[in-house]
């Protein structure tokens, strides 16, 4: 396999939720209610989107109902309820052991392609599969003795253990559902960006209504006066547009343009980009870190050729 306009994407992508996932673990989680922060990101990013769209003078493709039903409900699954639960995962068990979790996303990603689209690799690109959640898995559990992350790392818990799961299999659901609308369809990147972000933001509206109903409240010190405050909402703005609005976007392009498992286990990269960010932050970067992005490199190396 060629490396191509899907892999690069999908690498791009990755890159970004890496920042976004920081800025939200560090700067938001604790302080905004998951589901509506997710909510907030969604808005933010279909405003992005239809700006985009409208710019391009961009016409709705000429697609069946069915791919953009498919789309729409790859939408409410992987970025309503998978995202909501993702960012759960992050506030309960911190940046590193939430991207921990997302190594698990490209082999449930591949199996459920295979399973419903029937989707074939080969065994150089499943041992690179593997290669590549070894490496990442080898970077995320390690922990840096001399500097505790405890606001990034905090002790396991299997209530966002349970979190992380759910997400995981919701996102690589979602991901199945686009591919098979994206597949030899004309439908591009942008508009099932959209589609999908509609999707998910209309189970959320519905997710708050219940809320509502039941008499429980989702307030933050996000929308409270002071320094804090305007950072916070700051942060959202800035995440959003980067691993909501780019990121997706990312995505999708990933989807239309390599196989599911491929594109799934790129996107799922993302904790490799986390150390440089983290090494800026002040954390100290060690051998084993180090080893493991080598290791997770050999396992992209293989898919690329696999």
């Amino acid at each position: 396999m060629q490396v191509g306009i899907g892999e690069l994407a999908a690498l791009t992508g990755a890159l970004l939720w890496a920042i976004a996932s920081v800025v939200y673990g560090r700067m938001v989680g604790q302080r905004l209610p998951a589901l509506l922060l997710n909510l907030l990101k969604g808005a933010i990013a279909i405003v992005l989107l239809l700006l985009t769209l409208l710019s391009q003078r961009a016409t709705f493709p000429a697609v069946a109902g069915a791919a953009v039903g498919g789309l729409w409900l790859s939408g409410v699954v992987g970025i309503g309820l998978g995202d909501t639960a993702y960012l759960m995962a992050l506030s309960q068990l911190g940046v590193r052991r939430a991207l921990l979790l997302e190594t698990l996303a490209p082999p449930i990603t591949a199996l459920l392609a295979w399973l419903v689209l029937g989707e074939q690799l080969s065994g150089a690109a499943i041992a690179g599969i593997g290669i590549t959640m070894v490496g990442v898995g080898w970077v995320i559990v390690e922990r840096n003795s001399a500097q505790p992350m405890k606001a990034i790392v905090p002790p396991l818990n299997w209530r966002g253990l349970s979190w992380g799961l759910l997400a995981e299999l919701a996102q690589g659901s979602g991901a199945v559902l686009s591919r098979q609308a994206l597949a030899d369809t004309a439908m591009t990147p942008l508009w099932s960006s959209l589609i999908r972000l509609v999707g998910g933001e209309m189970i959320l509206v519905v997710l708050l209504a219940v809320y509502q109903w039941r008499g429980q409240t989702l307030g933050s010190s996000c929308w409270r006066g002071g320094k804090m405050s305007e950072r916070g909402c700051l942060a959202i703005a800035l995440a959003a547009f980067g691993g909501t609005y780019l990121g997706i976007w990312c995505q999708q392009t990933a989807l239309k343009h390599a196989p599911t498992g491929i594109a799934q286990t790129l996107l799922a990269t993302s904790p490799l980009f986390v150390l440089p960010i983290v090494a800026l932050l002040g954390e100290t970067l060690t051998l084993r870190s180090l080893l493991g992005v080598v290791i997770a490199l050999v396992g992209i190396a293989l898919l690329f050729n696999g």
